[in-house]
């Protein structure tokens, strides 16, 4: 075996596997994860999974990645399903459908130069806990002994069989024609939206070229930089809606009618609704970071909301606990039950495109309901000491007459007149990451400047 030579505590994050490749991912790291995850995959079962789907994104590096990885599981004895270039909800509908362990390699909006891997169990099931034995076994290096029988690599092409589930899941035959920009932002958004986003749509392409260069933005629409063409596009074509994916598609921002970004949380709202109506009732999952509007809106739906911690592997274990029929993040991430509880950017997109279709009304009408409140964005600080800062905070909002404070991730401080703010620590950098709720965008930035001067101080 080969010898090690990047340090992988570096890369080994709490949800996933990332760092720049070259310097902290290599082809030997990747062929070492592949073996580490075949033993952990295997002794699920006992008697061992029969096979792991492997799939990748459209960087440069992403062949020789997934070629390196796919090795690993082979010389463990397990196979593996090859089914090439793919988007992360695509590399979940395998791991769904198939009921296998899978990897996809990606590192979602990272700039070019990275890399990694996000990892799940058969059935989509999340793999966060386990990394740090993961990281372990890679490091320590398998094989002990060769496998008995190396296993085999076979290709296959799901995006047909993915299209036709997504579609059968929200079906748009009886919508109104709609214009639809998207953008790709060069990521695999450009591979999978064709074949998903079939008439009554009328699709305008922007950026759909696969190129994990990026040479026209970042893909991480959670940038409002990066939605800037296009805003611009929709307004052009008088178009009905924009989407802008991010690199490995698995999150969706959606533009309205006027080239203005729609809250994350309002489209979380607008699919709680829907799926409430499908299933009276039922329980939706919000993080905590979400705007309040939506376990509102659940309520008065009939439904259950339920809040969590920010991580996708928090709300899934929570809807695996609850039954729930959804689940959304403030990041625009949108999880459904329907879909293995994993999340899926162009399912929540066709969501959208299904209540937009259904009436004719433009959609700055449509979510006009669904957002009631003025939120701030995440807004980043560099801290030396997180854990003194937060501290801080704490000390001056605790105590005061009708202020309630939680600590489920972060900081979490209610204030009597509705507004409050979350305060939490990134789980790979020293930053503190704020987001802060009010009535109206001068309460907002009031509170906002009043927390950042704690934290910057």
């Amino acid at each position: 075996m080969s010898e090690l030579e990047v340090d992988l505590s570096e890369i080994v994050k709490a949800y996933d596997i990332r760092g720049v490749v070259g310097d902290q991912l290599t082809a030997e790291a990747a062929r070492r994860f592949g073996a580490a995850f075949a033993k952990l995959v295997a002794a699920d079962t006992g008697t061992g999974a029969n096979g792991v789907t492997v799939g990748r994104d459209m960087r440069a590096t992403s062949p020789e990645l997934a070629a390196a990885f796919a090795e690993g599981v082979t010389g463990q004895g397990l196979d593996v399903i090859d089914i090439g270039l793919a988007s992360t909800d695509l590399l979940y509908f395998a791991a769904g459908t198939l009921q296998l362990p899978g990897a996809m390699v990606t590192a979602s909006h990272n700039p070019a130069r990275y890399n990694g891997f996000k990892l799940c169990r058969a059935g989509a099931v999340p793999i966060a806990d386990e990394l740090a034995g993961l990281r372990a076994d890679a490091e320590r290096g398998l094989p002990v002994k060769p496998a008995e029988r190396a296993g085999t690599v076979t290709e296959r092409d799901l995006l047909g069989d993915y299209a036709r589930y997504l579609r059968g899941l929200v079906d748009l035959s009886g919508s109104r024609p709609l214009k639809v920009v998207v953008d790709a932002g060069n990521g695999m958004a450009g591979h999978t939206v064709p074949s998903v986003l079939v008439p009554p749509v009328e699709l305008v392409p922007l950026y759909f070229e696969l190129d994990g260069s990026f040479p026209n933005h970042e893909a991480n629409p959670l940038d409002p930089a990066n939605l800037v063409d296009l805003c611009e596009r929709v307004r052009a074509e008088e178009a009905d809606i924009g989407l802008a994916f991010d690199g490995d598609a698995d999150r969706c921002f959606v533009v309205d009618e006027r080239g203005r970004p729609v809250s994350p949380s309002a489209i979380t709202a607008l699919v709680a609704v829907r799926e409430l109506e499908r299933e009276p009732g039922g329980t939706v999952i919000h993080n905590l970071i979400t705007s309040k509007a939506v376990p509102e809106i659940v309520g008065e739906h009939g439904g259950r909301p339920v809040r969590t911690r920010v991580g996708h592997s928090f709300i899934k274990r929570t809807m695996a606990e609850t039954g729930a029929i959804f689940g959304g993040e403030h990041s625009a991430h949108y999880y459904f039950r329907d879909f293995w509880r994993a999340d899926s950017g162009l399912l929540a997109a066709l969501h959208v495109l299904a209540a937009l279709g259904e009436r004719d009304r433009a959609l700055s009408e449509l979510m006009a309901h669904y957002g009631r409140y003025a939120m701030s964005g995440e807004v980043n600080s560099s801290v030396a000491d997180p854990a003194a800062r937060l501290a801080a905070v704490r000390g001056h909002y605790g105590g005061r007459d009708g202020v309630h404070l939680d600590e489920l991730d972060g900081l979490t401080v209610q204030l009597p007149d509705g507004s409050w703010f979350n305060l939490r620590p990134s789980n790979t950098e020293p930053l503190l990451r704020l987001n802060v709720e009010a009535a109206d965008a001068e309460t907002v930035a009031a509170l906002r400047d009043d927390v950042l001067a704690l934290v910057r101080r």
